[in-house]
């Protein structure tokens, strides 16, 4: 099964693995998959691999943003940093450009950073590099188990609002 099979699967729990968007070019960065999906990077997902000390997590954030060291640091006790290919890959056969928060292993903690809450609707891959899911919030907080929500971004301050 590919990744892309998983996270179908993964999502029908929740009847929405018809949601999942397959795209004939690439995904693989913010800017890639805006101009697939025709919005804003804001509202690409993105899903950022750490290790804090021995601990993996994920931070889905608006695609416009960075981690801020400093607000990641005073909020997990860590350094912010990030998983490499080979880490990510063994822990949850996904690659870099299609990390995804859904049907991960349940060691890995999930945090959505509040820079999503300027948009309605946003679009995480959806475990390649040509995929997407359209999601609300709630549906995103519910579909990826996240812990809860957490602020360690830095970035733009006001989106726009162009994306279907």
């Amino acid at each position: 099964m590919d990744t892309t099979q998983r996270v179908r699967a993964y999502l029908s729990r929740f009847h929405a693995e018809d949601r999942v968007i397959e795209f004939s070019v690439s995904s693989a960065t913010v800017a890639l998959a805006a101009a697939a999906l025709g919005c804003e990077e804001g509202r690409i997902a993105k899903t950022l691999s750490f290790m804090a000390g021995d601990q993996p997590l994920f931070v889905v954030a608006a695609g416009d943003r960075r981690v801020d060291n400093h607000k990641f640091k005073e909020r997990f006790h860590a350094k912010a940093k990030m998983m490499t290919a080979q880490q990510l890959e063994a822990l949850t056969g996904l690659h870099f450009g299609g990390v995804c928060p859904f049907g991960i292993p349940e060691d890995v903690q999930i945090w959505l950073d509040e820079s999503l809450r300027a948009w309605d609707v946003v679009y995480p891959a959806a475990g390649t590099e040509s995929s997407a899911v359209r999601l609300n919030l709630a549906e995103l907080e519910q579909f990826s188990g996240a812990l809860g929500w957490v602020d360690v971004c830095k970035g733009p301050d006001a989106p726009s609002d162009t994306c279907p």
